[in-house]
C-alpha cells in the first residue's frame, strides 16, 4: 500500500514562514489575481532553494482553485537592492515558482547608478528568465498604484490593506491543526464504527457485559474529543471574525474570508460526522443492549429449564402407587410437597415467558429465538402440572383402593374374633344360641354400613392404574371377605338349628383371646396390610445398589476408556498424562466388586431382609477396597482441579448426557459407603421381629389333642387315636404351640407352667384366622353345635 502524501503545512516551515521573504497578504489584482509580494529582504541572496521553494508552494497552496486559476500576480521590492539583487529573485522565481504566473512587477533599486543598470539588465537579460508572462519595472509606488489598487496593498507598499504577519501564521496554523483534528477525529470514528460493524456478538452475560462497557467507554471518549474539536473549531471562527469586528468598515480581505469559509466549512463536516456516528453508535448500542437482554434471558432459561426437568424428573420417578394406606397417604405427602417445592420455580418459568413476549413485542432482533423458548417454558409447566395431577388422580384411587382392603381385612379380623370369643357352652340352649346369633346378624350388618362390597366395584373401575402386587393384595381382601361370610353363614345356620330345639349339654373347652374378655372388638384398632417396612428399605437398598453400579459403569466406560480413544487424545490436558490412577484410583475394583458379587447377593436378600446384615458381615475384607479410595481421593481432587476444565472432559459429559461433571461421579463411592451404614439403620428401626421372631400372641386355650404314634404296635396305635391328651395351645402370628400345663403349688397360690410337645407354622394351616377356627371346629366336632 502507498503511503498517503501529505499536503505541506505551516508548522513544517514554521521557521522559514518567519523570516518574510514572500508574503501571501491577502491582496488581489484588478481580475481577482491572488498577490504574492517579495519585500526587502537582505538575505534573500542566501536563501536555500528549498526553502525557497517550500514557501513559495505553500502560499500558492492557499487561495482557493478559482483564485489560483486566474494567475498569480508577483511584487517584487528591491527598491533598496541592487540589480543583482533583481536579477537573482527573478531567475528564482522563474525556476521554482510552482502556481500560473500572470504579472511580475517589480520595484527597480531607487538608486540612480542601480536603477540605470536595472533597466539595462532587464532588456539583456529578459529572456533569461524564461517567463511567459510580462515583466513591469516600476520606478515608484505610485507606478505600482497604477497597476494594483492601494485598497489590495499593505502599508510597506503605500496602501491601506491591513495585514499582520505573525497574526497570519497563527491563524494559518490553527485552520490547519483544527483540518488535521477533524480528520483525525473522523478516521477515528470511521476506525470505531468498523470494528463496532466487525464485532460478533458474544455468547454469555459477562462477555457482553464486558464488550458494552468497553464500546460505552470507545464512544464517550470519541464524543469527549468530538467535543474538544468543535471547541477548537468555534473558537478559531471566533477569532477570524473578530478581525471584521474591529470597526464598522473594516472587512475580511479575500484570504481571511476563504479562512472563515474553511473553518465553517470544517465545522459543518464534524457535525455532520458526529451526527451519523451517533446515528450508527445509536443503533450499536441498542443492539448490544438487546443482546445482554437475550444473554440473561438465555441464562435465567438455562437455570429455569434445568430446575424444571429437574422437578420433572423427580415427579416421573415417584412411580410407586403404594402397597399400603400409610405408604399412599406418605407418597401424597411427598408429591404435595414436590408441587410446593415446584411452585416457585413453576412461577419463575410463567415470569420468565412473559418476559420474553415483552422482548418480543420490542422488537427485539432475535425474536426467533426468543419465541420457541417462551414456548418451551410454558409447555414444560403445562406437562409438569399435568403430570402431578396424573399422579395424584392414581394415588388418590390407589388409596380409596387400599382403605377399602383395610375395611375388608379388620372387618374379617373383627368377625373372625367374634366367632372365636361365642362361648359354646352358652350356646347349647336357646337363648344362648338367640343371643349369638343376634350378634351375628348385628355384626353382618355392619358389612353393608362399611359398604365392603365396593372394593370389587372400585377394583373393577381402576384396575387399570394398579400394578399386579395391589391386584393379588385386592383379590385376597375379597377372597378373604367370601371365606368369612361363609363361615358366618354356617355359624348362622348351627345357631338357628339350636335355637329351634332343646339340645343336650356338652362340657366343650372354648378357646379364649389373649386379652381379657372384656377388650373391645378388634374393628376399632384399624390395621394395614402389606409388606413390612423393612421390605421398603431393602427395595429402596436394591435399587440404588442397581444405579450406583450402572453410573460406576458409566464412569468407566465415559471417561476412564475414553483417554485411550486416539481421537480424543489432542483434548486430553497434558497434567492428566500417566495420572489416570490417579484421578480414578481404584474405581475399577470397586466396580468389579458391586458389578459380579455384591449386587447379585443383595438382590437373594430380597424376600428375607434379615439376612441383609450376613451379606456386609460376610463381605466386610471385600470393602476395605473403600478404604483405599478413600485415601487417594484428595490427590484425585487436586488433579481435577488442574484439568477439570478441559475440552475433553466437556467432550465425555456431553456424550453421556450428564448433567453433572466427572468429580461428581467420582464422589459417588464415598457417599455409598456411608449410605449403607443408614439404611441399615432404618432397616433395623422399622423392623417389626420380635427377639423371638415367634411374632405376636394373638390367642391361647386347652383343647383335647388326638394324635398319631409312629413307633409301638400297630394296636397301640388304633387305640391312641380315640385317647385324647391334654393340652394348652398357644397362636401366634407365626407359630401355634402345643404345650401340656401342670399346676405348680407354691407358699402363696398356684402357679401353672408350660412345656413344650409340638409345633405348627400357622402358614402351613391357612393363616391365623382360618388356624384357630379350625381348631375350633375339630375340637367341636362331635358336639350338636355343628
Amino acid at each position: 500500500m502507498q503511503q498517503e502524501i501529505r499536503p505541506l503545512l505551516a508548522v513544517d516551515i514554521i521557521e522559514q514562514l518567519h523570516r518574510q521573504f514572500a508574503l501571501l497578504s491577502g491582496g488581489r489584482g484588478k481580475d481577482g489575481a491572488p498577490i504574492i509580494t517579495f519585500p526587502e529582504y537582505s538575505g534573500f541572496g542566501d536563501l536555500l532553494d528549498e526553502d525557497f521553494q517550500n514557501v513559495v508552494t505553500y502560499l500558492t497552496s492557499i487561495p482557493s482553485l478559482d483564485a489560483a486559476s486566474i494567475g498569480f500576480v508577483i511584487i517584487i521590492d528591491r527598491r533598496r537592492d541592487k540589480w543583482s539583487s533583481v536579477k537573482a529573485s527573478l531567475t528564482r522565481i522563474a525556476g521554482a515558482f510552482p502556481g500560473n504566473l500572470q504579472l511580475v512587477l517589480v520595484l527597480r533599486p531607487s538608486r540612480f547608478f542601480q536603477r540605470a543598470v536595472a533597466d539595462i539588465g532587464i532588456k539583456l537579460h529578459r529572456d533569461d528568465f524564461k517567463m511567459k508572462v510580462p515583466i513591469v519595472m516600476l520606478n515608484s509606488l505610485s507606478d505600482l498604484h497604477g497597476y494594483v489598487d492601494k485598497g489590495q496593498l499593505t502599508c510597506e507598499l503605500g496602501g491601506n490593506l491591513e495585514y499582520c504577519h505573525s497574526q497570519w501564521i497563527h491563524h494559518r496554523t490553527a485552520i490547519e491543526n483544527f483540518a488535521v483534528t477533524v480528520k483525525t477525529t473522523a478516521q477515528m470514528l470511521q476506525m470505531f464504527g468498523t470494528d463496532l460493524a466487525e464485532t460478533e456478538l458474544p455468547n454469555d452475560v459477562q462477555y457482553t457485559k464486558d464488550l458494552l462497557t468497553t464500546h460505552t467507554e470507545k464512544h464517550d471518549k470519541l464524543k469527549d474529543e468530538l467535543k474538544l474539536a468543535m471547541q477548537q473549531g468555534t473558537t478559531l471562527l471566533g477569532c477570524i471574525k473578530e478581525q471584521a469586528a474591529k470597526s464598522e468598515n473594516h472587512k475580511l480581505n479575500p484570504d481571511e474570508m476563504e479562512n472563515q469559509t474553511t473553518v465553517e466549512r470544517l465545522l459543518a463536516q464534524l457535525d455532520e460526522t458526529e451526527n451519523a456516528f451517533q446515528q450508527f453508535w445509536s443503533k450499536h448500542h441498542l443492539k448490544l443492549e438487546q443482546c445482554l437482554q437475550l444473554r440473561h434471558f438465555e441464562h435465567d432459561f438455562r437455570e429455569v429449564k434445568v430446575s424444571l426437568d429437574s422437578l420433572m424428573d423427580t415427579l416421573t420417578s415417584l412411580s410407586d402407587i403404594g402397597d399400603c394406606v400409610t405408604r399412599v397417604e406418605m407418597l401424597l405427602n411427598d408429591l404435595n410437597t414436590l408441587e410446593e417445592k415446584a411452585q416457585e420455580s413453576l412461577e419463575k418459568a410463567q415470569l420468565h415467558a412473559l418476559h420474553g413476549d415483552q422482548l418480543i413485542q420490542s422488537n427485539h432482533y432475535a425474536v426467533d429465538s426468543i419465541r420457541p423458548k417462551c414456548v418451551e417454558l410454558r409447555r414444560i409447566c403445562d406437562d409438569f402440572t399435568n403430570e402431578a395431577k396424573k399422579k395424584y388422580d392414581i394415588l388418590s384411587k390407589s388409596n380409596q383402593i387400599h382403605k377399602g382392603m383395610d375395611k375388608v381385612n379388620q372387618w374379617c379380623e373383627s368377625g373372625v374374633y367374634l366367632l372365636a370369643s361365642q362361648a359354646v357352652d352358652k350356646c347349647q340352649s336357646q337363648d344362648g344360641a338367640e343371643a349369638a346369633l343376634q350378634d351375628i346378624e348385628k355384626f353382618l350388618e355392619t358389612a353393608k354400613e362399611n359398604q365392603l362390597s365396593d372394593l370389587k366395584t372400585i377394583h373393577n373401575q381402576y384396575e387399570l392404574v394398579l400394578n399386579a402386587e395391589v391386584k393379588a393384595n385386592v383379590k385376597k381382601a375379597l377372597k378373604r371377605l367370601d371365606d368369612v361370610q361363609e363361615m358366618f353363614e354356617k355359624r348362622q345356620v348351627s345357631l338357628k338349628k339350636l335355637s329351634a330345639k332343646q339340645t343336650r349339654p356338652v362340657q366343650p373347652v372354648a378357646p379364649r383371646p389373649e386379652s381379657s374378655p372384656n377388650r373391645p372388638a378388634p374393628s376399632k384398632t384399624p390395621r394395614t396390610t402389606g409388606p413390612a417396612p423393612g421390605k421398603h428399605i431393602m427395595n429402596e437398598l436394591i435399587e440404588t445398589e442397581r444405579l450406583y453400579v450402572e453410573e460406576l459403569q458409566s464412569i468407566m466406560e465415559g471417561y476412564a476408556a475414553e483417554l485411550d480413544n486416539t481421537e480424543l487424545s489432542p483434548l486430553i490436558p497434558t497434567a492428566l498424562e500417566n495420572k489416570k490412577d490417579v484421578l480414578f484410583g481404584n474405581l475399577p475394583e470397586i466396580y468389579e466388586f458391586h458389578n459380579r458379587t455384591f449386587f447379585k447377593e443383595l438382590e437373594n436378600c430380597m424376600e428375607r431382609p434379615e439376612l441383609v446384615g450376613t451379606c456386609f458381615l460376610k463381605r466386610k475384607e471385600e470393602l476395605q477396597i473403600y478404604e483405599k479410595y478413600c485415601q487417594n481421593k484428595p490427590r484425585s481432587e487436586a488433579l481435577w482441579r488442574q484439568c477439570g476444565d478441559s475440552l475433553f472432559f466437556q467432550e465425555c459429559q456431553k456424550k453421556l448426557d450428564h448433567k453433572l461433571s466427572l468429580d461428581a461421579y467420582l464422589l459417588k463411592p464415598v457417599q455409598r459407603i456411608t449410605k449403607y451404614q443408614l439404611m441399615l439403620k432404618a432397616s433395623l428401626s422399622r423392623s417389626n421381629l420380635s427377639p423371638y421372631e415367634l411374632g405376636k400372641l394373638l390367642m391361647q386355650g386347652s383343647f383335647n389333642v388326638w394324635t398319631d404314634h409312629k413307633k409301638g404296635h400297630s394296636k397301640v396305635k388304633d387305640l391312641a387315636r380315640f385317647k385324647p391328651m391334654q393340652r394348652h395351645l398357644f397362636l401366634y402370628n407365626k407359630m401355634l404351640l402345643f404345650c401340656k400345663k401342670r399346676e405348680e403349688t407354691t407358699d402363696e397360690k398356684p402357679s401353672p407352667s408350660y412345656s413344650f410337645k409340638h409345633s405348627l407354622k400357622v402358614r402351613l394351616v391357612g393363616g391365623v384366622s382360618s388356624c384357630w377356627t379350625n381348631i375350633t371346629c375339630v375340637y367341636i366336632q362331635t358336639s350338636p353345635f355343628v
